[in-house]
C-alpha cells in the first residue's frame, strides 16, 4: 500500500493524478517544523510565570500578593505589568501578521519563514539575559514578530506544496509540531524549576525551536505557486518535478498555475481591497471566524498555565508539570489521529466530533461538581500540595511552594490557569465559591485531569490543527497570503484582548467569567455545522466550485461560476 492510501481520498476537477512523494512529504514536516517556536512560547510562558526566582526579579508584588491572606485568590495576579509580559508577543505578532501579507507575496513563503526564524532566535537571546522589564518585553516582541511571520507563511506553504488528496494530513503537521514546542517547554521547566536561574534556561532554550526552524527552511525550496506568482518560471517548473516525482507530468499543473497567476496581476487592485468584495464574503467570514471561534475555546490560555491550573487543582508541584506533559502528548496523540482521517471524512467531521466531546466533557463534569458543592462547603486541607507535593523543608521553587508548605490555599494562581474551560469554573465554584478559601481534594483533580485529556482530544482532532489548515486552502492565489494574513492576525488579537481582560474580569466577577465562554463551543459547532463546506480532496484552485454549492455561500459566488477565481 502506498503512502497515505489508507485515507486519500478521489479529488474531483484540476487533479492532476499527484502522488505523495517521499520528497513533499520531507518538504512538509520540514517547513511544519515551524510550528515549534509557536508552541514553545505557548508552553515556556506558564511555568517561568510560577518561578520565584523569575517573579523576585521582575514582579515582586505578585508574590507579596500570594503571600497577603487578606488578597482574594481570584485577584493575587491581577497585574497588568505581568499581563503585558504574555501579551506583547501577540500584539507585536498581530502587526508583523498584516505586514506579512505583501512580504511573503513579494519575497516567497520559505524567505519569510527564514526571517520568522531569526527573529523568534534573537528574542529568545535576549529574554535569556534580560536584566529588566525591558529587555523583557523587547525579547517578548521579537519573539512576537518571528510567530507572526512564521505562522502567516508556514500554512500557506504546506498548503501550496501538498498534493490535494493529503492536503489535510500535510497541514496537520503544523499543529502538531505546534504541540510538540508545547511539551518540549513543559519538560523544560519541569526541570528548570529546579535551579535559580532555571527561567533563564527556560526563556533563551527559545532559540533551539528557531534554529531547527531556520536551518530547516534552507533545505527546502519555495512553492510553485509562490515562484510563479514572482515570475519564476523554470524554477517553478523544477519544485513541481521535485515535488511531484521525475516521470510526472507537471504540465497542467503549471499551466494552472500561470493562468491564475496571469489573472490575479490583470486584476492590479489592492489585495486588502479585493478582499472585501462581495464574491469573497464567505472567505473573509471564515478567515475572521476560524481563529476567533478558536481562542474562544480558550485552549490556548490552558497552554500557557496548565502547571499553575494542575496545583491549583490539588497535584503538587512536580506532579502538576508532570500532568501538564501528559496532556500535552494526549493532544499529540489526537493530532496524529485526525492526520489519518482527514482526508476521508473531511473537515467537517472531525470539526462536529470535536466540539461535542468537548461540549460532553463539560456538562458532565459541571453536573459532577455541582453534586458536590454541599459536601466541598467544608474546607478541605491538602498536605504538602496534594499529588508530590514540595518536602517541608524544601526550598520553595513556585509561589505554589510557598503557600503549600505552611498548610494555606493553593489556588491562588487559578486565575491566569483556568480561563479556559467551563469545566475549570464549576471546579473554581466548587472550590472557592463566593468567599474564595475552599480547596479541592485529590480525587477532584484525577476527574479534572482525566476530563482535560478527553477535552484536549476533541480540541487536538478538530479546532487545534483545523483552524489553521481551513484559512490556508480556501483563498484563491490573488488574494491567498491577505487572507492568511487576516485569519493570523485575528487569532493575535483576540488572544491579546482576552489575556489583557481576563485578569480584571476574574477579579471582579470570579468564576462567574467562565460561564462567559461555556457557550462558545456549542456556537462554534453549529456554525460548522451550517456554514462551513467541506473542502477535503479539493485542488486549491478549484476551491470556487464549494462555495458555488453551498446552500448559504452560493447567493455570493454564483456569478463566478462560469470562470476559475484565480
Amino acid at each position: 500500500m502506498a503512502p497515505g492510501t489508507a485515507f486519500a481520498v478521489n479529488g474531483p476537477i484540476g487533479d492532476y493524478g499527484r502522488g505523495l512523494t517521499a520528497s513533499v512529504m520531507i518538504t512538509c514536516i520540514v517547513a511544519a517544523s515551524g510550528g515549534l517556536i509557536y508552541g514553545y512560547d505557548i508552553g515556556i510562558s506558564g511555568g517561568v510565570t510560577t518561578m520565584v526566582p523569575f517573579l523576585k526579579k521582575f514582579f515582586p508584588t505578585i508574590l507579596v500578593k500570594v503571600a497577603d491572606a487578606k488578597t482574594s485568590l481570584y485577584c493575587r495576579y491581577n497585574s497588568q505589568t505581568l499581563t503585558a509580559f504574555t501579551s506583547s508577543l501577540y500584539i507585536a505578532g498581530l502587526a508583523s501578521s498584516l505586514i506579512a501579507s505583501r512580504l511573503t507575496a513579494t519575497f516567497g513563503r520559505r524567505n519569510i519563514m527564514l526571517l520568522g526564524g531569526c527573529l523568534f532566535l534573537a528574542g529568545g537571546a535576549i529574554n535569556g539575559g534580560a536584566e529588566n522589564i525591558f529587555m523583557l518585553i523587547l525579547g517578548r516582541i521579537l519573539l512576537g514578530f518571528g510567530v507572526g511571520f512564521s505562522n502567516q507563511a508556514t500554512p500557506v506553504y504546506l498548503s501550496e506544496m501538498a498534493p490535494p488528496k493529503w492536503r489535510g494530513a500535510l497541514s496537520n503537521s503544523f499543529g502538531f509540531f505546534i504541540g510538540l514546542g508545547i511539551v518540549a517547554a513543559n519538560c523544560v521547566n519541569y526541570g528548570a524549576t529546579r535551579l535559580s536561574w532555571g527561567w533563564r534556561l527556560s526563556l533563551g532554550l527559545a532559540g533551539l525551536p528557531a534554529i531547527i526552524m531556520t536551518l530547516g527552511a534552507l533545505l527546502i525550496s519555495d512553492t510553485p505557486s509562490s515562484l510563479v506568482e514572482r515570475g519564476k518560471l523554470e524554477q517553478a517548473k523544477q519544485s513541481l518535478i521535485k515535488v511531484r516525482g521525475i516521470g510526472t507530468d507537471i504540465e497542467p499543473e503549471l499551466s494552472d498555475l500561470i493562468r491564475s497567476s496571469e489573472i490575479a496581476k490583470a486584476v492590479n487592485q489592492e489585495p486588502f481591497a479585493t478582499i472585501l468584495e462581495r464574491q469573497y464574503r464567505p472567505h473573509l467570514v471564515m478567515a475572521i471566524a476560524m481563529p476567533f471561534f478558536q481562542q474562544t475555546t480558550g485552549i490556548k490560555i490552558f497552554a500557557f498555565y496548565a502547571p499553575i491550573l494542575f496545583q491549583s487543582v490539588g497535584f503538587g508541584h512536580d506532579s502538576a508539570f508532570l500532568a501538564a506533559i501528559v496532556v500535552g502528548l494526549v493532544e499529540m496523540g489526537s493530532i496524529l489521529a485526525s492526520s489519518t482521517v482527514v482526508d476521508r471524512f473531511g473537515r467537517r467531521f472531525l470539526f462536529l466530533v470535536g466540539g461535542i466531546l468537548m461540549f460532553i466533557c463539560q456538562v458532565c463534569l459541571y453536573i459532577y461538581i455541582f453534586m458536590r458543592i454541599p459536601v466541598l462547603n467544608a474546607v478541605e486541607v491538602v498536605d504538602n500540595g496534594g499529588f508530590g507535593g514540595a518536602d517541608i523543608g524544601e526550598r520553595p521553587r513556585t509561589p505554589f511552594d510557598l503557600v503549600v508548605m505552611d498548610g494555606s490555599a493553593i489556588a491562588g494562581e487559578v486565575e491566569e490557569a483556568a480561563e479556559d474551560w467551563v469545566s475549570v469554573a464549576c471546579v473554581l465554584a466548587a472550590i472557592m465559591g463566593v468567599s474564595d478559601t475552599n480547596h479541592i481534594s485529590k480525587d477532584y483533580g484525577i476527574l479534572v485531569l482525566i476530563l482535560m485529556c478527553l477535552y484536549v482530544v476533541g480540541f487536538g482532532c478538530s479546532w487545534g490543527t483545523l483552524t489553521w489548515l481551513i484559512p490556508s486552502e480556501i483563498f484563491p492565489m490573488k488574494i491567498r497570503t491577505t487572507g492568511q494574513s487576516i485569519s493570523i492576525a485575528i487569532n493575535f488579537a483576540t488572544t491579546s484582548v482576552l489575556s489583557q481582560t481576563f485578569l480584571t474580569m476574574l477579579c471582579h466577577f470570579k468564576f462567574a467569567t467562565f460561564l462567559f465562554y461555556a457557550g462558545w463551543i456549542f456556537v462554534m459547532t453549529i456554525f460548522i455545522m451550517f456554514f462551513l463546506p467541506e473542502t477535503k480532496g479539493i485542488p486549491l484552485n478549484s476551491m470556487y466550485v464549494v462555495w458555488e454549492g453551498h446552500w448559504y455561500w452560493g447567493r455570493f459566488v454564483k456569478a463566478q461560476s462560469s470562470s476559475v477565481i484565480p
